[in-house]
């Protein structure tokens, strides 16, 4: 249930920019969210929906998530492969020695101000 939190953190921060630059509406907000970040996006849409009813800017506002692949570097043959399919194996040699280079993440990558 971080989701919830996760929603009013953007909120906070979304209000705190519309300050900042003298905005009065924000037509949406795009999310980019990491395939392995634990953050489940059915749960950020019906929270918005919730959240959003309760503020005075966000009525309206659309939320847009775009999610991000989970990739994995391997350190012994230099190539990278889909974490989720393969985890921590490497499946073009067999090594351990990886590390997630995309796909944990959760950023607000834009905002539509009008």
């Amino acid at each position: 249930m971080h989701e919830l939190g996760t929603i009013y953190y953007v909120i906070d921060t979304v209000e705190k920019l519309m300050v900042e630059n003298d905005l009065k509406k924000v037509g949406s907000i795009t999310l980019e969210v990491g395939e392995v970040s634990g953050i489940i996006p059915e749960y950020l849409r019906d929270f918005w929906q919730y959240a959003r009813a309760k503020t005075e800017h966000f009525q309206e506002t659309e939320l847009k998530i775009e999610m991000l692949p989970a990739v994995t570097y391997c350190q012994d043959c230099g190539n990278t492969y889909p974490t989720v399919v393969y985890k921590k194996i490497c499946p073009y040699c067999q090594s351990g020695n990886t590390f997630l280079v995309t796909g944990n993440e959760y950023n607000i990558k834009e905002i539509e101000a009008i």
